[in-house]
């Protein structure tokens, strides 16, 4: 099992150049083998590397790596923003009749069923009304959003950044992979019963 390690260099001092951004830089790929194991450490970066990702550091340049795939990334802080939204369904009677709220501010509208309420993430650049109508009411005709409960966050989604999709292998590969799996397994058996 590999944990990824995050390294944050946060500042309220940065140069014009890089306020209102984020850099990120996958090293992910950086690492040789320890000469002797630390626990369950076994690898372990070099000081080429830590000097490589200072440079990238420092240069605030979008990179590739050898392998001509993505290593240093520059975004604008709002690229990783979102609302939150919270959508609601009205409550039904029996009869599947609407309900309509008695008093207070949803006196004469419908009230909310709680256990249709969702949450939608919009991204911080997306207009919300328009991803509501697109990914919501096509599948929800009767739903609104609470404006009282919408909120904005923030999330650094490192992976979608940086994925690079490898193909499966051929199924032939893996069918007879499996079947000498199976093989091997089947002749243990028969020790056992000999």
């Amino acid at each position: 099992m590999r944990i990824a390690t995050y390294i944050w260099i946060i500042s309220n001092r940065k140069p014009a150049a890089r306020q209102g951004k984020v850099q990120l830089i996958d090293a992910s790929g950086m690492w040789q083998k320890m000469r002797k194991s630390l626990g369950s450490k076994r690898k372990e970066m070099s000081d080429a590397h830590i000097d490589h990702i200072t440079r990238l550091f420092g240069d605030f340049v979008e990179a590739k790596g050898e392998d001509g795939q993505p290593i240093s990334r520059i975004f604008d802080n709002e690229e990783f923003g979102y609302y939150s939204i919270t959508v609601e369904r009205p409550l039904r009677d029996e009869a599947g009749k609407i309900i309509l709220g008695q008093k207070g501010k949803l006196k004469g509208k419908p009230q909310p069923d709680s256990r249709l309420r969702d949450t939608e993430n919009v991204p911080y650049l997306q207009d919300v009304a328009e991803y509501f109508k697109r990914e919501v009411l096509p599948h929800a005709p009767d739903a609104w959003i609470d404006p009282d409960k919408t909120k904005v966050g923030y999330e650094i989604p490192f992976n979608r950044h940086f994925y690079v999709f490898k193909p499966p292998r051929p199924l032939e590969v893996i069918d007879a992979e499996l079947k000498q799996t199976t093989d091997r397994i089947l002749d243990m058996i028969k020790g056992l019963s000999a």
